[in-house]
């Protein structure tokens, strides 16, 4: 059909105003463009909000987290079989069975014991059960042969055990009062795990940026709808969903809106008023038809940033603020789309979400330990990683199966085939990482720990500087620093000969750093006469042949084991065997009455409502790596010893900082 002059004069309007083009307001480096876009947004994370940690998953915990119970609560067996005193089973061979008789009790799980496990007996106990009292070790069913022994039933054993031997301490994976997760840590499902491992039922974590997502253009149809001539199925929109999701954002879909003025700003209003962000795509080129950067420069102030960057692809970008919200319009083609979105936007939603960036998948580590491994399975070592010159140092963890936050401190895992009997000590191995151990803690501390320490690498955490703790005991920490393969090395250990704290273990390329001095305490359940109102030398010396007072010991190699066994003056007296590895466990088994009396710090005995009496005074000080000392995160650390209001916490807990701060 013929048109008349009108309509050719309408449409030839039309073909004119199509070939204008409207230029980018200013094209800009990507520099340039952070720079405009970050001066009207903050990078800090969002409110907090409090949900059950089955919705915690995935978010970032907005406070330190403090076990407020041990786990496990108690001294518990490692597997099924009978709990014994270690004594008992000394002489025990093959060629020399002994026979201890059984108590007449089962502990199952959930049940408490009964019955004292006394010399020449034995308790049958099911895996999870509860240690009784008397018992410092259990023998696997496997191990031993039931048998009768004056009509009475009695197992035979033809092993000696070792004190501790298939028993998980109280405490010896999560102890109370210990900053079980840090504020900033990401929820996972292994977080989880520890938060339901210490009856925590709800976190408070960073809010999500709601981010409103939409696409633009007449062409688009959903990719639920059938497609029609001349349209394409959105993938805009269902690509920068997934990654609002992915950096750690909610993002909410407005669906398509048309090449029309006045519905791409009824939208773009209801999604501001809705959400945090609004990011959509499409209509930022220069072509008539693009209006979105239009609409966006009408919609508040300061209105658009910028429009057009210099990168290839994404040259279309549009950045815009409005009344604090931020605007993103990204160019309609996917990968210009996706590529801006995380150049720009990725890390805005990441920062709201209080989220770290992301780690790369694997890496070569040193293991500077023989890793033995049985034949025909296959095997995963979790490891935590030391940074350092050269190649990280990948470091086994020692907690074991049965604990909950093995895998949760680990920065990976190195994987022994089922063919390889082992690990060679000093060889490289790949370290397939978790979370955020590709990057690396800033700062390293391996050695003793204590509570205050919490303290400290608290305020370094507010520095931005991200730390591993390697609890391995002080002679441990002394020996990975003289290694240079930590930063510091927390310890406590008095020199027999001089009686001095700490000095004996330096050693070349080490300076001791003072930190804090701690009381050391007999500690025992309150009301017992044989303690109360009495110095501690008295007490324990008047108790030592009691053979109805059990002590409960501390392990070989730290520095309170030392101080015990000069109390002691030679004596073992019962309980000697029991050697947990901390003071949490300590406390545990006086308080629980697996015990009558142990050695720890005056803040645990505190803790766990407990009578003490002052035993001596010992320094917790730190081995530095000088070679070290002028990483940014180490400066930090030497900062937040000096700072009056952590040194007052740490007086808060019952330490007492070292007069000379370094």
């Amino acid at each position: 059909m013929a048109m008349n002059e009108t309509e050719e004069r309408n449409l030839l309007a039309a073909v004119r105003a199509a070939a204008r083009q409207e230029q980018f307001l200013e094209v800009v480096s990507a520099e340039e463009a952070r720079a405009r876009f970050g001066k009207h947004v903050t990078m800090a994370p969002l409110d907090g909000i409090v949900v059950p940690i089955a919705d915690a998953l995935g978010r970032v915990l907005v406070h330190d987290v403090i076990a407020a119970v041990d786990a496990p609560p108690f001294d518990r067996s490692g597997v099924d079989g009978f709990a014994v005193r270690a004594l008992d089973t000394k002489s025990a061979a093959n060629n020399a069975p002994m026979r201890l008789f059984l108590n007449t009790e089962i502990i199952a799980s959930g049940h408490l014991p009964k019955i004292e496990v006394t010399v020449g007996t034995a308790t049958t106990i099911a895996t999870g059960g509860v240690i009784p009292r008397g018992a410092d070790a259990v023998l696997m069913v496997e191990q031993t042969e039931l048998v009768e022994e004056a009509g009475k039933p009695a197992i035979e054993i033809r092993r000696a055990t070792a004190p501790g031997a298939m028993v998980a301490y109280a405490g010896s994976d999560i102890a109370r009062g210990e900053t079980l997760l840090r504020k900033s840590t990401r929820v996972g499902s292994r977080e989880i795990g520890m938060l339901a491992a210490c009856g925590i039922a709800s976190v408070e974590v960073v809010r999500r940026p709601k981010v409103a997502v939409l696409s633009t253009g007449d062409e688009l149809v959903s990719p639920d709808e059938t497609l029609r001539p001349a349209g394409i199925y959105d993938s805009n929109g269902a690509i920068i969903a997934a990654a609002v999701s992915e950096a750690g954002g909610e993002p909410v879909a407005f669906g398509i809106v048309p090449d029309d003025e006045l519905a791409l700003d009824k939208t773009l209003r209801h999604a501001l008023a809705a959400c945090d962000m609004v990011v959509l795509s499409g209509g930022t080129s220069k072509g008539a038809g693009d209006l979105s950067h239009r609409v966006v420069s009408k919609l508040g102030n300061p209105g658009v940033l910028v429009h057009g960057v210099a990168l290839k692809p994404g040259k279309p970008l549009c950045l815009a603020v409005v009344d604090g919200k931020p605007v993103a319009v990204l160019p309609g083609f996917p990968t210009s789309a996706i590529f801006t979105f995380h150049t720009f936007i990725g890390p805005v939603i990441r920062a709201w979400a209080g989220l770290p960036s992301e780690a790369v998948e694997s890496i070569d580590a040193r293991v500077p330990l023989y890793i033995p491994s049985e034949l025909g399975r296959q095997e995963f070592v979790l490891v935590s990683l030391i940074m350092g010159k050269g190649l990280p140092v990948a470091l086994p963890t020692t907690k074991g199966s049965g604990s909950v936050t093995s895998f949760s401190q680990a920065d990976g895992f190195v994987v022994v085939d089922a063919l390889s009997s082992s690990i060679e000590a000093d060889s490289v191995q790949k370290v397939t990482l978790i979370g955020s151990g590709a990057r690396g803690p800033d700062l390293v501390i391996t050695g003793s720990h204590d509570m205050a320490l919490d303290v400290v690498l608290g305020a370094v955490a507010e520095q931005g500087f991200s730390a591993r703790t390697i609890a391995i005991g002080s002679q441990g920490g002394a020996s990975v620093a003289a290694r240079g393969e930590c930063d510091l090395a927390p310890v406590h250990l008095v020199d027999p000969a001089s009686g001095k704290y700490n000095v004996h273990l330096l050693a070349p390329g080490l300076t001791l750093i003072p930190g804090w001095r701690r009381m050391q305490v007999v500690v025992f359940r309150a009301g017992d006469k044989r303690f109360e109102n009495r110095t501690a030398q008295d007490a324990v010396g008047s108790l030592l042949t009691d053979a109805s007072c059990i002590m409960v010991n501390r392990n070989a190699g730290s520095g309170t084991r030392v101080l015990l066994d000069k109390l002691l003056a030679g004596n073992r007296p019962m309980g000697y065997a029991n050697q947990p590895k901390s003071h949490n466990a300590v406390a545990a088994a006086v308080s629980q009455g697996r015990a009558d009396w142990g050695v720890a710090i005056e803040p645990v005995a505190t803790l766990y409502a407990l009578g003490f009496l002052p035993l001596a005074p010992e320094h917790y000080d730190f081995l530095l790596v000088e070679e070290r000392r002028e990483r940014p995160a180490v400066q930090a650390f030497l900062a937040a010893l000096r700072d009056e209001d952590v040194r007052e916490r740490i007086r808060a807990i019952g330490m007492q900082p070292a007069e000379t701060p370094v």
